[in-house]
Parts: structure tokens; C-alpha cells; sequence
């Protein structure tokens, strides 16, 4: 059986630390962040990447899935540490916690580490400020099987509990980059790529559009959308009938209808 410490106070300094990764100031300067739960968690194994750290409750149901994960992480020289399930409480925020956690260092974030052929498609948001959203866009990545999603500006925190949670695993098992509107033109040029923007200016509908792999689909800030200069780079611009009073989608829900549309006319093409 793997050796784990067993941690009892709420003054316990590395309680401290876990509880100050809730805060972005302290993620950035750790470069360390807070994933919970066990789907979480084997997401994480199984595309490669285990906690440094792993935090169980002391009054946990055994699970196959939690031993394996264990192990692994000891095996890897990672610490394992319980806690009671109130002390837990207090490191995750929640009255309720989930029965496990875990530390993980922050990837690479950069550009340079995409592979744009990866996949067909290509997420991207811009000064996006809802960590659920962020998240959902994650999601939205795996389930259409795209490369990863882009950030671009000033966006929400995508290791933020928030998003990581709202991501359910997609966290783990999208590519994830950050950069300027600056960094990213200049890449994106430099190789095969079609960028496409929901935008009602000078648009056509999303149905009758020509898609092109690699297709980097991008949305912008949920109150005010994208700038006018970043709709004029894009090669395509697309809108969403709204049929209803409202005069617009959640922008995760926007990318997530362009998503599947753009992948069915790659599909047949």
C-alpha cells in the first residue's frame, strides 16, 4: 500500500497552500492548480497526466479506479495525503466535496505547442470572462473532437476550480493555449488555416458556408462580442438564426452549434 500522510487541522499549513490555489494570484505564482473528483482525476490519467499531488477524504468508498490512480501516483513519487471530509471542505470551497482531488502542475500554454493538423477543427475564444463558459468550450472541444481551444486577450483563468470543474475532464484532454490577438494572427498565418468568426457583420448563414480544415472557430466576449478589426482578419464570418426574441446565444453554446455544423460539412467533404 502506497505511504500517505493523514492531515487533521485546518491550521495546517499545507491546507493553507491547497486553499490558496482557489485564488488566481497564488495558481500564477505556484503554477499549480485544484482538479476534483474521480472522472476528473482518470480523465487525467489516462491522457497522461497525473497529480502531483493526491488528496483523498479519510471516509471515501474504495474504488477500483481510485486505487489504480494511487498507485500511479506513488509510483510516480507523488505525495498522497488524507484529510477529513470537513478539513476537504475547506480546501475545495464546497460544503459538500467530492471524495478526492488533486494538484496538478499548469502545461504549456504557448502556440508553439499546437500541432494546427492535429484535428479539423479549432476552438477559439476571445477576452472570454465566464469560467463556466471557458469550461463548457472545453467540453464542447472533446465532444467534437477538436484540437484544443485557443484564448485569446484577456480571458478567464482557464485553471480556475470554475473551469476546471465545468470542464468535466476536457481540461485534460484538449490542448489549451493563451495569446495575444498580436501572437496569434502571425502564427496562425504562417500555415494552413481558415479562420471563422460568429458575427453578424457582413455574415452568411452558418449552413451555407464552406468550411476548410484546419477550421479555428472563434467567438467572442459574451457582452460585446468580437472587435471589428478581429472580424475583418477572418476569412469567414457566420451567424445563428435566432428565431425567438432573443438576439443572441451563450457565446460556448454559439461555438458549440458552429462546431458541429463545420465538422458534418468536413465529414462530407
Amino acid at each position: 500500500m502506497p505511504d500517505r500522510r493523514t492531515i487533521t487541522g485546518f491550521s495546517n499549513p499545507l491546507v493553507k497552500f491547497l486553499r490558496s490555489l482557489r485564488d488566481k494570484k497564488h495558481r500564477r505564482r505556484e503554477r499549480r492548480f485544484l482538479a476534483e473528483g474521480l472522472r476528473l482525476l482518470t480523465d487525467a490519467r489516462e491522457s497522461g497526466r497525473l497529480p502531483e499531488m493526491l488528496v483523498m477524504s479519510t471516509d471515501r468508498d474504495p474504488h477500483p479506479l481510485l486505487d489504480a490512480l494511487e498507485e500511479e501516483v506513488a509510483a510516480q513519487g507523488g505525495d498522497i495525503v488524507e484529510m477529513d471530509k470537513a478539513v476537504l471542505a475547506k480546501v475545495t470551497g464546497k460544503d459538500n466535496p467530492q471524495a478526492v482531488a488533486g494538484v496538478f502542475a499548469e502545461f504549456d500554454t504557448g502556440l508553439a505547442a499546437l500541432d494546427r493538423d492535429a484535428a479539423p477543427i479549432w476552438l477559439v475564444a476571445q477576452a472570454m470572462r465566464d469560467p463556466g463558459n471557458l469550461g463548457t468550450m472545453l467540453r464542447t472541444g472533446d465532444a467534437v473532437g477538436a484540437g484544443g481551444l485557443i484564448l485569446l486577450d484577456e480571458c478567464a483563468d482557464p485553471f480556475s476550480v470554475e473551469a476546471v470543474r465545468a470542464s468535466m475532464g476536457a481540461i485534460f484532454t484538449q490542448r489549451l493555449a493563451q495569446a495575444r490577438w498580436d501572437e496569434f494572427v502571425p502564427w496562425l498565418r504562417s500555415g494552413k488555416a481558415q479562420l471563422v468568426a460568429a458575427s453578424l457583420r457582413d455574415s452568411q448563414p452558418y449552413r451555407d458556408a464552406a468550411y476548410a480544415s484546419p477550421c479555428f472557430l472563434m467567438v467572442g466576449n459574451e457582452s460585446q462580442g468580437l472587435p471589428q478589426a478581429y472580424e475583418e482578419e477572418c476569412d469567414l464570418r457566420v451567424t445563428i438564426p435566432m428565431l425567438g426574441r432573443a438576439d443572441s446565444l451563450n457565446a460556448a453554446v454559439a461555438a458549440a452549434v458552429l462546431a458541429y455544423e463545420a465538422l458534418a460539412r468536413l465529414d462530407s467533404s
